[in-house]
């Protein structure tokens, strides 16, 4: 039995799983058959061969499509909201479509964690209000079984084999507590720095220097050191005025995290631009980083900040 949305008109937000590259076509196509009759605004984040794909498959078609690339767009996952957000502010008012592929095979263990956290906010950042519809493709030939099964929690819906049904694993996301997801064990040997107020400079230090000796290239450093700094930033602001800071090099990335006694309770914290008078804080740390993890209850946070070697 087929499913729909139960708001058509509003948001909403399908996995279609596929196996091979006609039936990724022939869904992309059935997907976009409506905003083709209708001229609707299509934004498409997908990686270049599927971007290829879908030009060559579509054919004049595919004039009215937005690509984006996602490994650059979307590499940290924490990113993407913002730009459907954008998406739907640039076209007010009119219906929209979406196809987002986020999980590919090469995704790191954290990043496939990260684009299912992405996946589940999306709730979050989009209510019935917003006239976007979303499909997130998921290649069960290329993925595997807990991948596709973290796909099936996080979509009300689903299609396989042309048709929509419900996801009977779904399960929407405690917005109250967003980021209560335990994060891998570091190492017990990670270089620790505790810092305090008045001592930024010296924790900027340390990271410069931990970070070279890593071999990250002076962008890189650049960029992790002025995002180290503002995850402290808001330690000694809102997580009771003092931090950890931990270094330590995991699968081809170096890894800071800072640890306080804050708690982090707003679900989109860090993944929409800032208002004009608030602080830029974890939206920054986003743009500049490679990959943001996030574990926060009463007991504290825990922010890791992954930048690749």
């Amino acid at each position: 039995m087929s499913a729909q949305p139960e708001e058509p008109g509003g948001f909403s937000h399908v996995a279609f799983l596929y196996s091979d590259t006609s039936e990724f076509l022939a869904g992309i196509k059935a997907f976009l058959g409506p905003a083709a009759l209708a001229g609707d605004p299509v934004l498409a984040l997908l990686r270049a061969p599927e971007i290829d794909a879908v030009r060559a498959g579509m054919g004049p078609d595919a004039d009215y499509i937005s690509f984006g690339d996602i490994t650059d767009v979307g590499g940290n996952p924490a990113r993407i909201i913002g730009v459907w957000r954008r998406f739907a502010v640039a076209h007010p008012g009119r219906r929209l479509w979406g196809i987002g592929e986020v999980v590919f095979a090469g995704r790191s263990p954290a990043e496939i964690a990260e684009c299912e956290l992405y996946e589940a906010l999306l709730g979050a950042a989009f209510d019935t209000s917003t006239r976007l519809h979303l499909l997130c493709p998921y290649n069960v030939a290329e993925l595997t079984r807990d991948v596709i099964e973290g796909a099936e929690r996080t979509h009300p819906f689903l299609i396989r084999a042309g048709e929509q049904v419900a996801s009977g694993r779904f399960r929407p996301i405690n917005i109250a507590e967003p980021f209560t997801r335990p994060l891998p064990a570091r190492p017990a040997d990670a270089a620790w720095l505790p810092f305090e107020r008045g001592g930024l400079g010296r924790l900027r230090e340390f990271v410069t220097t931990q970070a070279l000796r890593a071999g990250l290239s002076q962008q890189s450093v650049t960029s992790l050191v002025a995002a180290i700094n503002e995850v402290a930033t808001n330690s000694l602001q809102h997580g009771g005025g003092r931090g950890e800071l931990r270094i330590w090099t995991n699968d081809g990335s170096l890894l800071c995290e800072v640890s306080d006694q804050g708690h982090i309770t707003a679900p989109l914290a860090g993944r929409l631009p800032p208002a004009p008078d608030g602080g830029a804080g974890l939206w920054l740390v986003n743009q500049l980083a490679d990959l943001v993890q996030i574990h926060s209850t009463p007991e504290g946070t825990e922010v890791r900040v992954h930048q690749k070697l």
